[in-house]
């Protein structure tokens, strides 16, 4: 008996939610949405393309992105913050929610919306990069090595806020939608983005409080790690749906052919992969020919899942995912890509990211409230869920609610979904801007919340103890 209590546990927890998302579902198959003319376009959603960028207008916009990223990012260090989270305010800083607002000639004269358009692409490949490296953190072993606490805890920390987000769906959807969004790729979309966990972010809050070689710390990442993956396959699986439903190719064709790309990059590609740890084994360094290789396989992998109708990250991260474990290979690759990616390219997305994000476009009592209750039902969810399934996994008390606290940061990764949801057309600015606040606001919530629960005294005798 005691046996079957995991499995009853898992049921409950996880298939129950599932059960609840599919009648949510079929509930709203008869809700309607206004007139696609509801929807509210910023100026920078639309440019109008030229012949070629103003290259001085370029590259004053990219430094003046770098040097507003650095100052926030440390200012946000100072004040015991992750500094990623500095860089990503940067960005609404320099988009209409404030330079726009303050200084809109300023505004015009740098971010003229003739020349978005490269900013976003630029903006793409720092990405596609950024997303390239987090696969390198992707540790497989971890999650073959999990135990029960770690498997019910990680799923019921998506299904739990996946429910409550898809059950929000049917409140929003009227009323922030429009008619040319369907309900299911509306709600799916608004589940999978309750769902994630910032995993590069999440590691460095476990690094800067020192909780990495802790259990809580050990738990947190593994928990991430299964987050993240299972979040972005269903991720995959909407874009697959949303692209199908406006497109020709079935989505029967669109999921096979991923299925036949990821067995060919698992289990053929892996193995070629194994020829350049090899060679750097052997000499010691990591040329320029074997970096451009690498690059070169890297784009073509992000290009494929491109085609294939999901999105390019997919392909970049599972690029990363499969390159060889070797410690000293996976160093010397950062190495080469880090400083360049973090420090010039990534804060490009962030600024892309805040001059599509308008907190103008939150007006009234109304709207407000909307946005309060997307960050209360966000909290609810991640951290709710997370929590109680720590504790029915055995876990005490305060490590689960800090487990919960932890499990509930979404930075970066969110702002990716969300870009993506915008570029499909399954949010609007509206929508967009109030998730973006939801996104900050719950990872700004993390370090003060896990202090006051998880303090670093007891954080350091946590750590003694493991040792």
């Amino acid at each position: 008996m005691h046996a079957r209590r995991p499995v009853l546990q898992y049921l409950l927890l996880v298939g129950i939610p599932l059960l609840g998302v599919m009648g949510i579902l079929h509930l709203g198959r008869d809700l309607s949405a206004p007139a696609p003319e509801y929807r509210i376009e910023l100026a920078s959603q639309a440019p109008t393309p030229t012949p070629a960028p103003n290259l001085v207008t370029l590259l004053l916009q990219v430094a003046a992105i770098v040097i507003t990223a650095r100052l926030t990012g440390v200012l946000f260090r100072y004040l015991g913050q992750p500094q990623v989270m500095g860089e990503t305010v940067a960005g609404i800083l320099l988009g209409p929610s404030l330079l726009g607002w303050l200084a809109p000639g300023l505004s015009r004269v740098l971010f003229p919306a003739s020349s978005l358009s490269y900013l976003g692409v630029l903006s793409q490949v720092g990405l596609l990069l950024f997303m390239f490296l987090v696969g390198l953190e992707f540790n497989a072993t971890v999650i073959r090595n999990l135990g029960r606490a770690v498997v019910l805890t990680s799923h019921v920390s998506i299904s739990a806020p996946f429910l409550l987000g898809s059950l929000l769906a049917l409140f929003l959807y009227p009323r922030l939608s429009d008619a040319s969004v369907s309900f299911p790729a509306f709600a799916l979309f608004l589940g999978a983005a309750m769902s994630i966990t910032a995993f590069p972010v999440l590691a460095r809050i476990l690094t800067e409080r020192r909780l990495t070689r802790t259990e809580l710390g050990t738990l947190a990442i593994a928990c991430a790690a299964v987050d993240d993956v299972t979040a972005w396959c269903i991720l995959a699986y909407i874009v697959a749906f949303v692209r199908a439903s406006h497109g020709t190719r079935p989505l029967w064709i669109t999921l096979a052919g991923v299925t036949a790309f990821a067995l060919v990059m698992v289990y053929g590609v892996r193995s070629l992969l194994q020829q350049f740890q090899r060679a750097y084994a052997r000499t010691g360094r990591l040329t320029d020919t074997m970096m451009a290789m690498l690059l070169l396989l890297l784009l073509l992998s992000a290009a494929i899942t491109e085609w294939l109708g999901i999105h390019l990250l997919f392909g970049a991260f599972l690029f990363g995912a499969i390159l060889p474990r070797d410690a000293a290979f996976l160093h010397a690759v950062t190495e080469k890509l880090e400083s360049v990616t973090l420090v010039l390219l990534l804060p490009l997305f962030f600024a892309f990211t805040g001059l599509r994000t308008s907190i103008g476009l939150v007006n009234g009592a109304q709207m407000w409230l909307y946005c309060l209750l997307i960050i209360l039902v966000a909290v609810a969810g991640k951290l709710g869920g997370s929590t109680l399934a720590a504790r029915l996994s055995g876990i005490p008390g305060r490590e689960s609610l800090a487990l919960g606290i932890l499990m509930n940061t979404r930075g970066l990764m969110e702002l990716v979904i969300l870009n993506i949801g915008l570029e499909l057309g399954v949010i609007n600015q509206t929508l967009f801007s109030m998730m973006v606040l939801m996104a900050l606001v719950t990872t700004i919530l993390t370090t003060p919340l896990i202090e006051l629960v998880y303090p670093a005294r007891r954080a350091a005798l946590a750590t003694a103890i493991y040792r």
